[in-house]
Formats: structure tokens, C-alpha cells, sequence
């Protein structure tokens, strides 16, 4: 009678199972970068397209750029400090939500809306910017926080230079000088890599900017290449002084 073996352990559909997790776990990674690097809009909802038409193309990237880091969530216009969300959007919500970690830690912050805005600067920015402004500046306590107001306030303050120490920031961005424009920026957004409050997104906004400002002047009929930055040959330069 021939002998016969015991059986061997049945490991092989386990084995067979990690396999195939291993597998779509890294389709899943390879997936997600491909999206980071040629869409990173797709992973960034605070990045999301404006509500307000045209404006300069700079400045609109680099507002979208902004809130990437400001206020990177599904609802950038309605979301206060800390993440929760408001339903109106007549007024600014001056809610004075605790900070709960950073310097300021202890403190209430009222900021709000796609670009964080402190409940006085909103009253500061809408008396002299909001579409619907009075000579009056209490009337700015009530004039409307809706989406479209928030990206017009805000790029009328951005197109200033007078708020800016001098700084033309659309000039700057022409110019190729992102990070000055950040660090310059940091006073008034302090999660933009130069301020009090970066986050993990801050060292990733000069190249979001870049794919940002790619789809604006595109939006635009500006060819990118049209835009580029045009730098002297110092090499150049030399050899004919």
C-alpha cells in the first residue's frame, strides 16, 4: 500500500491574496502621483477654478494658489478657521473659532472663506474694493461674503501695490518671483511658507502656482511659452561689454 503524504498547509490563496493587494496598492500610488504631477487640481480641491470671470491671469493662479494652502476643502468659499462650514454667505460669519494649535494657540480666529479673511480685514478690504461699496464704511458689515465678492475683493486688494509696501504683484509674477511674492504675501497669509503657520502644502506652492498659471493663461488664449519669463544671457552680455 503506498504511503501518502499529509497535505501541505494551504497557504497558497493567502499568499495569492497579499499579492494582489501589493499589486493594487502600488497601481493605486503610481495613480495618485501621475495625478499630482500632471493634474494636481484633481487632488487639491481648494485649488479649484475661480467664481469671478476674467481678471488679470497671474493674480488668479496665485489666488488659487492661496487657498491651496488656506483652505484646501471640498467648500473653500464657506469653510471658517478650523474647518467647519457655514450655509450663508450674505455676510462674512465673524465667528471666532479657538486656535487650537501654532503661536497663537489658546486664541479665537474669525477667519473665513476661500482666503481665511479676519473679520476686520473683510470690513477694511470690502469698504474700498466690494462692487457694492458705500461711502459709508459700516455699510461694509453688510455687504455680501458670497463667492463671487470673496474672489473680487481679494483681487482687487492683491492688485494694489500700495497695500503691498510698492510691490506691483502681477508685475513680480510676469517677472518669474513667486517665492518673493510669497514671502511678501506671508504678512497677510501665513501659511504660504515665509510665515508663522506653514503647513505641509507650503513648500509645494511655487510649482502648484506654476501648473496653476499654465491652465489661467490657457483659460486666457496666452500662449505659456508667449509668457515665460525672458531672462538676459549674462554670458552674453559679457562677452559684448
Amino acid at each position: 500500500m503506498p504511503l501518502r503524504h499529509p497535505p501541505l498547509p494551504q497557504r497558497l490563496p493567502s499568499a495569492s491574496l497579499a499579492v494582489r493587494l501589493a499589486l493594487a496598492l502600488g497601481a493605486s500610488v503610481l495613480i495618485l502621483a501621475a495625478l499630482w504631477w500632471w493634474r494636481p487640481a484633481l487632488l487639491l480641491p481648494g485649488t479649484r477654478g475661480l467664481v469671478m470671470e476674467g481678471g488679470d491671469p497671474y493674480l488668479r493662479a496665485l489666488m488659487r494658489t492661496i487657498s491651496a494652502s488656506e483652505s484646501n476643502v471640498l467648500r473653500p468659499y464657506h469653510v471658517v478657521h478650523g474647518g467647519d462650514s457655514v450655509v450663508s454667505l450674505d455676510q462674512h460669519p465673524n465667528r471666532c473659532e479657538s486656535i487650537g494649535g501654532g503661536p497663537n494657540r489658546g486664541n479665537c480666529s474669525t477667519a473665513a472663506g476661500r482666503y481665511q479673511l479676519l473679520y476686520g480685514t473683510w470690513l477694511e478690504l470690502a469698504a474700498k474694493h466690494h462692487p457694492d461699496h458705500t461711502d459709508d464704511p459700516l455699510d461694509a458689515t453688510r455687504l455680501s461674503f458670497a463667492p463671487r465678492y470673496q474672489d473680487l475683493v481679494v483681487h482687487a486688494w492683491l492688485a494694489d501695490p500700495r497695500a503691498w509696501g510698492g510691490m506691483d504683484v502681477a508685475q513680480q509674477l510676469r517677472q518669474g518671483r513667486v517665492q518673493p511674492v510669497l514671502r511678501r504675501l506671508s504678512s497677510a497669509w501665513t501659511s504660504l511658507g515665509y510665515g508663522i503657520e506653514s503647513n505641509r502644502m507650503s513648500r509645494q506652492l511655487p510649482r502648484i502656482y506654476q501648473d496653476l498659471l499654465r491652465e489661467e493663461l490657457a483659460r486666457a488664449g496666452v500662449d505659456p511659452a508667449d509668457a515665460a519669463p525672458k531672462r538676459k544671457d549674462r554670458a552674453a552680455d559679457a562677452g559684448r561689454s
